[in-house]
């Protein structure tokens, strides 16, 4: 299988940035020039209408003639330094009837015996653009020349490239300087920010990939994130490693516990029937020797029994025959049974039921499992006498929960978040009652495959609680 090929957090979103910050600015600027070419094209045409405006007013004289003098081709000269162009404008002084009297700086159009197009004469806007061929579009800005009786004795006009116009070359090395600024700087800030970001995520990547390895033992750099996601991501990866480091542990201290519980009774029962072949007890002793035995032998297949329950639930192959139960009636007759088969009776066991009857979808062969098994929990807990409730109720309107409380002394605090763990026994159960600490794993999967739950709800020095819920059903 082909092998995506992958690159780092930091050079991805870099890049993209780079791209998408590179292709905005591009526009931003192709749209600018537009703009400012524009801009400067109506600036431009407003000062030649200024300048041909002036030239008017001073080409007649009080006597109603037309004169071009020196004095005329300075101003023109020097309004035209205002315009900032490359290539100068061509000014024309015209009769009404567009002859050219005067032309500065020279004859730019050409035109038959000397007089101006017909579409530029005709034209009654003061500013227009004429095509002089397919190449060569030009901008031209006229205005009357006026005596004293607002008689028009002629024309100025003024003509100009529309690329001269619209040239804007100082402008286009400011605004290069510009973009080129921001995208250096736009491309600096997202680079320091995403290997800020990117640095707490690679760590982690590097560590888990140690986890994966087998090694546990990994040190994550104390940094300070303001970002909170990225907090939670380290403190939580840190906390996985915790206790995946102390669940190892665990687990090897539960494999050799559940492997010297396996191994007590087969040498126990090998050292008793030894004994008896080899005559070293005989009658009456040598039977106590067999039965002894024997009840290690039941022990030991109990215990088979459990691993291969445990193991058929984990992998699914486990059946449940799901159906509505009435709780009150299963509740009452379980804890009888449980109660008549214990030996020992120094305790008491109360069972409060609702008055109206409560009904659950469950497997009550299963659900007996987990409730016998509760209750030898809480028996153990129990001193020489203590007292066991067993209690039934609705929650939300939805559930049906059983609440098996003792007064026994409880499961220490730092052993509490272990207790569903498989193999796990706490620390006095372990010296006192053998096993291999299937028990209450075993029964909340067996909970949880009816689509129900078993939780411990409450322990401490007065006693535990351990809830088991199951979905309400309608009575049958």
């Amino acid at each position: 299988m082909k092998t995506k090929k992958r690159t780092t957090l930091l050079r991805y979103w870099t890049t993209r940035y780079l791209i998408t910050l590179t292709t905005g600015l591009l526009v931003l600027s192709l749209f600018s020039l537009w703009w400012m070419e524009k801009t400067a094209l109506e600036y431009r045409l407003s000062l030649l209408k200024y300048l041909a405006d002036e030239t008017a007013d001073r080409a007649i004289k009080d006597n109603g003639q037309i004169v071009v003098g020196p004095l005329l081709s300075e101003i023109v000269e020097e309004r035209e330094k205002i315009l900032h162009l490359n290539e100068q404008p061509i000014i024309y002084i015209v009769d009404p009837d567009g002859e050219i009297i005067y032309t500065m700086p020279q004859l730019y159009i050409e035109s038959k015996d000397n007089v101006l197009p017909n579409v530029i004469m005709n034209n009654k806007d003061t500013i227009q653009k004429v095509n002089i061929n397919e190449e060569n579009q030009v901008y031209v800005v006229k205005s009357p020349i006026r005596e004293d009786s607002n008689k028009i004795k002629g024309w100025v006009v003024i003509a100009q490239e529309e690329g001269s116009l619209t040239e804007i070359n100082q402008d286009h090395g400011l605004l290069a300087v510009m973009m080129g600024g921001l995208l250096i700087m736009g491309w600096g800030v997202i680079y320091v920010l995403s290997r800020r970001i990117s640095k707490p995520i690679q760590n982690v990547a590097k560590a888990a990939a140690q986890v994966r390895e087998g090694n546990y033992n990994i040190y994550l750099k104390e940094e300070e994130s303001h970002e909170e996601e990225i907090y939670e991501l380290v403190e939580s990866f840190k906390e996985m490693t915790t206790r995946l480091k102390h669940m190892e542990k665990l687990r090897a201290e539960l494999f050799a516990g559940v492997t010297h519980d396996l191994k007590t009774p087969v040498t126990s029962i090998s050292g008793l029937i030894q004994a008896v072949k080899d005559e070293v007890v005989t009658g009456n002793e040598s039977k106590e020797f067999l039965n002894i035995s024997l009840k290690e032998t039941q022990r030991l297949q109990r215990m088979i029994e459990d691993l291969l329950d445990y193991n058929a639930m984990a992998a699914g192959s486990f059946k449940m025959h799901v159906k509505s139960e009435n709780m009150n009636s299963f509740l009452q007759e379980a804890c009888y049974h449980w109660q008549i088969t214990q030996e020992e009776q120094n305790f008491e066991i109360v069972v409060e039921l609702p008055n109206e009857d409560v009904w659950a979808k469950m497997d009550s062969m299963r659900v007996q499992e987990i409730l016998i098994n509760l209750l030898n929990n809480a028996k153990q807990a129990l001193d020489e006498s203590g007292k066991i409730k067993v209690v039934l109720y609705e929650w939300n309107g939805e559930q049906v929960c059983i609440d098996i409380i003792d007064n026994g002394k409880g499961i220490p605090k730092h052993e509490q978040e272990y207790i569903f763990e498989p193999f796990y026994r706490g620390q006095k159960k372990k010296l006192k009652v053998r096993g291999l600490g299937l028990g209450l794993p075993f029964s909340k999967m067996l909970a949880n495959a009816q689509h129900g739950n078993l939780v411990l709800k409450e322990s401490n020095e007065e006693g535990t609680i351990f809830t088991i819920s199951f979905k309400k059903a309608s009575s049958e």
